[in-house]
């Protein structure tokens, strides 16, 4: 077991050692194309149930049985919109599996902001596996989904065969937690799609300078929804900030090196946003000297985190899965 402080202080206090999910069927309706769909591919509704009683839902794209799936964790305020890129790229090639986690997206909210925590997550993510009947998957995290991912191979290495890192490693930089404190939470609600869109762009315009207005308004389309009255709001539990705003800002951040460095010997990627105030180059850097089979690749002019439908970034994950078992 291993049990630390996290980086992102998302939780007080993160152990590894986690209890076993209800069991429960998984929900599969018929496949369908949802309003928000930004691709040509289809999916099914999945859900699967947590230990404390919450219905949770992924996105599921089929694909080859017989190849290994792809199990996408997005980060922080994200769902599973964020993956259709890769959803894009590779279902019918392989199955893709894309999870909200507790109180993101269509995934219901938790009844104690204080589950808002990497071991709850870890709970939640373990019941995954056993409802949903998964082995062994290759794993892509954008951000705190990297992170939980890293605490997955510590806990649960025979369940990876490939994990693909997006803007996230051992060290975060305090510049860019101390920019997530202040949004993180921060519920806004805007009367049309493109105000909301403008919003968008005036606070996340150093981490995609160059979008055009049709670029902002296909990643507003991922961040919100259209909300019970009527407006466009953030999809996710504004409470998520709440571990956040009670832990102590002058906690230090704990050394992940050991857990990274620890990680199963199956094929890794880093993708790095070269403007990114989370990952820095040099820890990008030491990870692929570090770590074994570690490939990395910088998404030019671009913060945290990249889209993952950037050229680079879709051929890189191509690569690290023709090397995955």
């Amino acid at each position: 077991m291993v049990a630390c402080r996290f980086g992102l202080r998302f939780g007080v206090h993160l152990s590894l050692e986690t209890k076993q999910g209800r069991e429960t069927s998984v929900t599969l309706p018929k496949a369908r194309k949802s309003g928000h769909n930004m691709t040509d591919q289809a999916w099914q509704d999945g859900t699967w149930e947590t230990a404390d009683g919450l219905t949770l839902h992924y996105r599921d794209y089929a694909g080859d049985p017989a190849r290994l799936p792809l199990l996408c964790i997005p980060g922080l305020t994200r769902n599973a919109r964020d993956f259709e890129p890769v959803a894009e790229r590779f279902a019918g090639e392989r199955r893709v599996i894309c999870v909200n986690l507790r109180g993101r997206g269509d995934s219901e909210y938790a009844k104690d902001s204080a589950s808002y925590a990497p071991a709850t997550y870890l709970q939640d993510l373990s019941a995954l596996f056993e409802q949903a009947r998964l082995s062994s998957v290759v794993g892509i995290g954008t951000s705190l989904g990297g992170i939980l991912f890293a605490m997955m191979g510590a806990q649960n290495p025979e369940r990876l065969a490939g994990i693909v890192f997006n803007d996230i490693g051992p060290v975060i930089e305090q510049t860019g937690l101390d920019r997530i404190r202040e949004y993180v939470g921060s519920g806004r609600s805007f009367p049309t799609w493109m105000h909301a869109a403008r919003h968008l762009r005036e606070t996340m315009l150093d981490v995609h300078p160059d979008f055009t207005i049709s670029e902002w308004l296909r990643l507003t389309k991922r961040l919100m929804v259209v909300g019970s009255s009527g407006r466009i709001v953030y999809d996710y539990d504004m409470r998520v900030a709440d571990p956040m705003d009670d832990a102590d800002p002058e906690t230090p951040i704990p050394d992940m090196w050991p857990v990274y460095t620890a990680l199963p010997p199956v094929p890794k990627l880093v993708i790095r946003g070269e403007l990114s105030d989370i990952l820095g180059e040099p820890t990008m850097a030491e990870m692929t000297s570090r770590i074994p089979d570690c490939e990395s690749v910088t998404i030019a002019r671009t913060g945290h985190v990249p889209t993952l439908d950037e050229d680079e970034a879709l051929a890189a994950i191509a690569r690290l899965l023709e090397r995955a078992a």
